[in-house]
């Protein structure tokens, strides 16, 4: 059974020209060698007669000229048939017709053996041949693609280097776009415009190169105008007879496809096709690589134009902005840093840190610095106070960020912003408070003892003397009596207010026992006249603090019960209060309707929340922090905290 590769062989070498001229020259022999009544030319008995050969031995010699021939055209395979058939036609004479059929056969085996050596011996020479024309188109190719880096360059270098090689008319280069799922056609030569419009984009898998391309196999084709694979007309108008196609490749992976064509048929031999991959690799690996080579160059572009858009932006901020190394010496300053600190710019290249900064600005930047390399949580931007070249203290406010490089820090980066003045008038500004609520805390001090040495005292007075003449028996009609008892219940009551108002104006509780017991009755009392249950709680150990910061935190606290009692229709009220190491905190929560707080509490007075903004104010006279959470039916948390 013949096979089918065998049998394509076959047909394929039949349809060659080359073919039947053997033929034509084996019975151009044959007959001779048999018709012994045929006369050799002249000059060939001549040529016999001066080598000492009869005519059949030449006959037999001349085999030789098909046997080698066939070598050269078909390879070892024809040679091999060719010197059999060759055989098939010489032995019957040999044995049979040959007056001495010893020597002839000798002879025949001779000629089979000499022209099988000679033929294998000239294949393997043009084998040899072929592999050195392929290394050398390989290092062409290679020198080629290891020119430049630009893609179009090497693309259009590669076909005409392989145009030269394969000695082909047309060569197409495709290049692979994965996200598309297209190929385009990136370079080309010995087409027409028609064709090159045609085929300028092809969906993967559509015609030759778009299947070569998906599969990652090359493709010979005999006759291309004839595939049923192409669909495009421009490319059946093209005329192409022959085509191979091969992949581009690097590491694998389909970078697109080259593509050799003739307009003529051509049978393309097996070392053609190889010899096309190959260079088909080549061109891949340096398709990718000037891939690679354009990336790394758009992104050190965009770096530079980063860089510089960096340092424009460094050298016009009004902020300073200075980096320094590990260690704390000034690696670049921007010239807000420089009028910042009153240094010039070669004084402070290379200058320490610890020249601008206290031993608490020391310890301020060492535990900020430790928390950034360790990845932990900064409040930023934080306060810190640096010594100018002057003498002078700048309060700054600085933002910190660690520098790396390779993932390694190397230095850190500091954006900071002179906060002085505003730092000096925030700090006028909260003594200008400060005396003011003094002033007010004695001019309620003042009316307090005012109300309880004068007034209520005369209103005791009063009630006395209302008292007496009700209670006497002096001709007063039941009336007059009746109406005298109504006045010193009045007077009572009004004795009554002034008392809770005085105690309100300066509670006396507050003076001689401190912040808690003036919380625990300011509780009791709003509980009593306001039919809320208020409750207090205290955590930790029970401290006394400074009068001025007693009395401001219990103000904060009235205040804030103030406006549950006036605002929030709560039934339920807690009031907390928390000793900490360090700081004093209270915090006061409610049932009651709530509110949507401002997102800033600066705008508290624009919302005509004037309570809270009194409390703000004097919490920052503490330097502490008002923190308020509410949401509509949800009640109301304050929370006071001060650093004491």
């Amino acid at each position: 059974m013949v096979r089918p590769s065998s049998l394509s062989w076959l047909t394929r070498t039949i349809r060659r020209p080359g073919f039947w001229l053997l033929v034509i020259a084996l019975v151009i022999i044959t007959i001779p060698h048999y018709a012994d009544a045929l006369e050799h030319p002249t000059f060939l008995s001549r040529l016999m007669a001066d080598f000492g050969l009869d005519r059949h031995a030449f006959e037999r010699i001349a085999y030789l000229l098909p046997i080698i021939w066939a070598g050269f055209l078909f390879g070892l395979k024809g040679t091999i048939i060719t010197s059999l058939f060759a055989l098939a036609c010489m032995l019957p004479r040999a044995i049979f017709l040959s007056p001495f059929p010893q020597d002839a056969i000798f002879e025949t085996g001779t000629v089979f053996i000499v022209g099988n050596l000679v033929a294998f011996t000239f294949g393997s020479l043009r084998k040899e041949r072929e592999y050195r024309t392929q290394l050398a188109a390989l290092n062409q190719t290679s020198r080629v693609v290891s020119q430049s880096l630009d893609l179009s360059q090497i693309l259009n270098s590669s076909i005409d280097n392989i145009m030269d090689v394969m000695n082909v008319d047309a060569v197409l280069t495709f290049l692979l776009d994965e996200e598309a799922g297209e190929l385009t056609l990136a370079a080309h030569k010995g087409v027409s415009p028609e064709f090159v419009r045609g085929v300028s984009t092809l969906k993967l898998g559509e015609g030759l190169n778009g299947m070569v391309a998906q599969t990652g196999e090359p493709a010979c084709v005999r006759d291309a105008s004839k595939d049923p694979r192409l669909t495009k007309m421009e490319v059946r108008e093209e005329n192409i007879q022959s085509q191979v196609i091969a992949p581009l490749k690097s590491k694998g992976k389909v970078m697109g496809t080259l593509c050799v064509a003739m307009h003529t048929h051509r049978q393309f031999r097996q070392d053609e096709i190889e010899l096309l991959t190959a260079i088909g690799n080549q061109i891949g690996v340096a398709v990718e690589n000037a891939r690679l080579y354009e990336q790394e160059r758009k992104v050190a572009e965009q770096l530079r134009a980063s860089k510089e858009r960096y340092r424009q932006l460094f050298e016009s901020a009004n902020d300073a902005i200075w980096v320094h190394d590990m260690d704390g010496n000034i690696i670049s300053a921007n010239d807000a840093a420089f009028r910042l600190v009153g240094y010039r710019v070669e004084e402070l290249s290379n200058t320490n840190v610890r020249s601008f900064l206290s031993e608490e600005g020391l310890r301020v930047a060492r535990e900020i610095r430790t928390k950034l390399l360790n990845a932990e949580p900064v409040a930023q931007p934080y306060e810190q106070k640096l010594t100018t070249k002057q003498g002078t203290e700048a309060v700054l406010k600085l933002a910190t960020n660690v520098v790396r490089v390779d993932g390694k820090p190397v230095g850190f980066q500091h954006i900071a912003r002179d906060v002085t003045q505003e730092k000096r008038m925030q700090d006028n500004l909260r003594f200008y408070l400060g005396q003011v609520t003094k002033a007010q805390e004695e001019e309620r001090t003042r009316i307090a003892h005012e109300l309880h040495d004068d007034t209520i005292q005369e209103l005791v007075v009063l009630s006395r003397q209302l008292d007496d003449i009700a209670s006497s028996d002096k001709g007063l009609s039941e009336d007059k009596k009746v109406l005298l008892e109504r006045l010193w219940q009045q007077t009572n009551n009004i004795m009554e207010g002034l008392r809770r108002l005085s105690q309100d104006l300066r509670p006396p509780t507050l003076d001689r026992l401190g912040l808690l017991p003036a919380l625990e009755w300011l509780v009791s009392a709003v509980e009593k006249h306001s039919g809320m249950t208020v409750e207090a709680k205290v955590h930790g150990a029970e401290r006394r603090l400074p009068v001025e910061v007693e009395m401001l935190l219990f103000r904060i606290t009235q205040e804030a019960l103030r406006n549950v009692e006036r605002h929030s229709q709560a039934t339920n009220v807690e009031v907390i209060l928390k000793f900490d190491e360090g700081k004093t905190k209270i915090t006061v929560k409610d049932n009651g309707n709530g509110f949507d707080p401002p997102e800033i509490m600066s705008d508290l007075v624009k919302d005509g929340r004037l309570g809270l903004a009194g409390m703000q104010e004097r919490i920052q006279l503490l330097g502490g922090s008002l923190k308020i959470e509410s949401k509509l039916g949800k009640g109301t948390t304050v929370t006071i905290e001060a650093p004491i």
